[in-house]
């Protein structure tokens, strides 16, 4: 099969396609043809091996994950001795965070995935597991949202933010959106009731109350959590001396604010396929690239201008 491949850390010229073999399936495994995968901005991070910490899980000089990726929507070809849930032909949904999606078979346990039907496009699902469950945890399983209560989103037109606006309001919340002001008619559009454009108005100066505040943008201060909510959730961070001097500040204060790493599994995962298939929550696409173009589309998202998604689809005249 081919695959884009990185021996070394870099930017999106070190990923090369290449013929590579094709992935073992294990007995609790599916082996899914991959029609389309998505790019975030964690594939950048441990393409270029920054944090520098992080190379102590991912590899110290170069990465032991040849294949990156995380988001991945395709057909089941063949399913591990022991699966009863699955069958092959499924159209299935998945997320994994050891990588493996920039290839045109990959081969993950089955509880990372989640069926989805088949009058819904492998592009749009392909952009909903980590982004999409992200959203999704930070509100209802560490934000415990409850009905009616008022959400300040920072950060509400990216990849996260945008289903974090939709997912809030699904789940009755009142849902004011930080964004910047090109994007603010679209942050509306995804059913805020009000934005915030931080170009114009200064968000470490805002004086509103929210019941939660969830930062995907990553450069609230734990100040500027304490003076907005009731709680927060901290999902993103822009440099790591940020992140530190907000967690820090955290150790010695009862304001609850949780930071988390997501977790892929099937249950949430469904959940969110069937509030698409129930047109709850749509996935805002901005561009589509072809899957020769994965290098190019990691860059695309690294310049962390984008309103909502990034796709790459596996086109028949490459795979073959």
């Amino acid at each position: 099969m081919k695959a884009f491949v990185k021996t070394k850390y870099g930017g999106p010229e070190v990923l090369q396609l290449e013929e590579v073999e094709l992935p073992t399936l294990k007995d609790d495994h599916l082996l899914v043809k991959v029609y389309a995968t998505a790019a975030n901005p964690a594939d950048w991070h441990l393409l270029r091996g920054k944090p520098f910490f992080a190379r102590f899980t991912s590899g110290l000089f170069k990465p032991k994950e040849k294949i990156p990726g995380a988001d991945f929507a395709g057909i089941v070809v063949a399913k591990g001795s022991s699966l009863t849930s699955f069958e092959v032909g499924d159209h299935v949904v998945g997320g994994t965070l050891l990588g493996g999606a920039f290839a045109e078979f990959i081969s993950v346990p089955a509880s990372i995935c989640a069926r989805f039907s088949k009058e819904i496009s492998f592009e749009q699902m392909a952009s909903l597991p980590i982004a999409g469950l992200t959203a999704f945890q930070a509100l209802l399983t560490h934000g415990k949202r409850k009905q009616g209560e008022t959400v300040l989103i920072n950060g509400a037109a990216g990849g996260v933010g945008h289903f974090a606006v939709q997912i809030a309001k699904a789940y009755g919340a009142i849902v004011t959106g930080v964004c910047s002001g090109r994007n603010a008619d679209f942050v509306k559009s995804l059913g805020a009731d009000k934005v915030i454009p931080y170009d114009t108005e200064n968000i470490h100066l805002h004086n509103g109350k929210y019941d939660l505040v969830l930062d995907v943008n990553g450069n609230l201060t734990h100040e500027d959590f304490n003076r907005m909510g009731r709680r927060g959730v901290l999902i993103g961070f822009t440099t790591m001396k940020h992140m530190f001097s907000t967690l820090f500040r955290k150790a010695f204060s009862k304001f609850p604010l949780i930071q988390f790493t997501v977790t892929v599994n099937t249950a949430d995962l469904q959940t969110l396929a069937t509030m698409v298939e129930e047109g709850k929550i749509k996935p805002q696409i901005e561009k589509i690239f072809s899957s020769s173009e994965i290098p190019e589309a990691i860059g695309y998202i690294e310049a962390m201008r984008t309103r909502g998604k990034v796709v790459m689809k596996w086109l028949d005249d490459l795979i073959g």
